[in-house]
């Protein structure tokens, strides 16, 4: 449950700097009256929002299995995550695109400029500090592996769900600010217009990348690749195992079912083969605590 602790903390890190950000966006965009301002604000709402929801997934994955859930919730955190995908590209991405286009049509003057620079700058280094914060608990999963490829192979999804809100909030941030700064040096509103359709694009693409991998969660994902690698290793070396089979694994949330299929060293009775079977389980159970459901099939052939 290590796992899940980091994302929740994570994910409270995320909410606390987004809530802030979004109350001091939304006086801004009043004030100053700038598109990109009132997207970034809308962004930081949805943000916060999103956060929620993400704690409510993590909180109901901790629910105990009933006679209708055998398996558990754990798969509920992947609904949650997906639905903040949505989230993001709705009222995120097309609020901001709409809000652009809209300002493109009926171009409106800057007004107190200096306010939405400062809280730009203000927001960026909030949001500097939360992604600092996302990224400590990555670093705990990446083992050596890039960025791209953490993101990819990861079977946290709220953490995945966090960097990417976090990626696309500090680049957004920046897309306002340059805005914000052309259209005060130009006079020229259609650079806070064009600002502001430029965080709907980069929210939309981001949205996209977080639900093709939580996707992949949600329909059913085995373990992270270098864990099931360590699986076969550990399997492989034990005496009482003459040949591994399979093994099959399925990631449900912070826990894992795992399905293994071997042939096991003759012991001349069926009490013994049961002894060794169950050894192996209460090993395998030791070195992969994340294992909540272990099916262990002696055979003869695969």
């Amino acid at each position: 449950m290590a796992g899940q602790a980091d994302s929740l903390k994570s994910v409270l890190f995320a909410l606390f700097a987004n809530t802030a950000i979004a109350i001091a966006k939304g006086f801004a965009a009043y004030f100053t009256k700038s598109g990109a301002m009132l997207a970034e604000a809308i962004h930081s709402v949805a943000d916060a929002g999103n956060q929620l929801l993400l704690i409510l997934g993590l909180r109901q994955t901790g629910k105990a299995p009933t006679d209708e859930h055998p398996l558990g919730f754990g798969k509920s955190i992947y609904f949650w995550s997906f639905l903040v995908a949505v989230i993001l590209f709705s009222v995120g991405g097309m609020f901001s695109i709409y809000e652009g286009i809209h300002k493109l049509r009926h171009p409106e003057p800057l007004s107190y400029p200096w306010v939405a620079i400062g809280v730009l700058t203000f927001a960026i280094i909030a949001e500097s500090i939360s992604l600092w914060g996302c990224m400590r608990e990555v670093n705990k999963e990446r083992y050596g592996r890039s960025i791209m490829q953490w993101f990819r192979q990861s079977r946290s999804s709220a953490l995945i769900v966090v960097f990417g809100e976090d990626i696309a909030a500090l680049l957004g941030l920046v897309f306002a600010l340059l805005a914000v700064v052309a259209t005060f040096m130009t006079g020229n509103p259609l650079w806070d217009a064009l600002g502001t359709i430029s965080i709907g694009v980069l929210l939309i693409v981001v949205a996209v990348f977080v639900a093709i991998e939580v996707k992949d969660l949600l329909i059913g994902q085995s373990v992270e690749p270098r864990t099931l690698e360590q699986m076969r290793a550990f399997l492989t070396s034990r005496t009482e195992i003459a040949q591994v089979y399979n093994v099959l694994t399925m990631q449900f949330g912070p826990d894992a079912m795992v399905a293994i299929k071997a042939k096991m060293v003759p012991t001349g009775s069926e009490a013994g083969m049961i002894r060794a079977v169950n050894h192996v389980e209460s090993d395998f159970r030791a070195a992969f605590p994340m294992t909540a459901w272990l099916f262990f099939e002696p055979d003869t052939e695969d």
